[in-house]
């Protein structure tokens, strides 16, 4: 059987959320030389990388891409596919830091706004106390702090690192610097800093059961109606796509 299905010549493992966060931990375990990079892809990722080669090229250089996003699985098992299910970079993290807190594994924490950063590491800390956070640093950063922040993280070596600054600009922020994060994992993770500090409201389950989180979240943020006009488009282009 395939490991992977392509979705607009994106091939995306077929792994479920309990088997993405075993291979994360070998990856840890494992000690490896190199950053491995995880990239939760998403519809408008999918289709803002048919026309940037580099976005392109940093997502096929990923050492693991995810599924993030309900449209990606139906188009897959519309395709034959069959991607089990979505895997979210906010499933992602949670995931990590439940097995970080078991193995111990330390984080570094970058993006949000500086409350919500410093909010999200106090909530963290409460909730998972034998992981430990090395660092942490906003998203707001001038560009003339950048070399102190990659540097600090260089420094503290986490096992993982997580950069919330929006996509695609933490897949690009982590490829760029990803030769001196000396980071096991690197992991851009969306708006999920926000959610965990609750200055964003979580979807209920039974939203998520019925694949409407995108619709709870336009309900709760109506600002993001221009963003959700991707995914007919997506819906649209990528059925009609020829995969090579």
């Amino acid at each position: 059987m395939e490991k992977y299905a392509k979705v607009m010549g994106v091939k995306f493992p077929k792994l479920t959320l309990d088997r993405t966060i075993e291979v994360l931990s070998d990856v840890i375990e494992e000690n490896r030389a190199e950053l491995f990079h995880v990239i939760t892809v998403n519809p408008e990722i999918t289709i803002a990388c048919q026309k940037d080669n580099s976005l392109r090229s940093i997502i096929d250089e990923a050492g693991l891409i995810t599924a993030d996003g309900i449209g990606i699985v139906m188009v897959s098992r519309v395709r034959g596919g069959n991607l089990p299910e979505r895997v979210t970079g906010y499933d992602t993290l949670l995931g990590l830091l439940d097995s970080g807190n078991k193995r111990k594994w330390s984080f570094y924490f970058l993006g949000a706004d500086p409350l919500t950063n410093e909010k999200v590491c106090e909530v963290i800390e409460g909730k998972y106390p034998d992981l430990t956070i090395l660092g942490r640093h906003h998203g707001y950063f001038k560009e003339n702090e950048e070399d102190k922040i990659v540097e600090e993280i260089s420094k503290l070596k986490p096992d993982i690192l997580v950069v919330a600054l929006g996509a695609p600009y933490a897949e690009r922020w982590i490829h760029n610097h990803k030769s001196k994060l000396n980071a096991k994992i690197a992991i851009g993770v969306g708006g999920s800093l926000d959610v965990i500090a609750g200055k964003v409201k979580e979807t209920p389950e039974v939203w998520k059961r019925l694949n409407l989180e995108w619709l709870f979240r336009l309900i709760q943020q109506p600002s993001r109606w221009r963003r959700q006009l991707i995914l007919p488009q997506f819906a649209i282009r990528a059925l009609m796509f020829r995969e090579k």
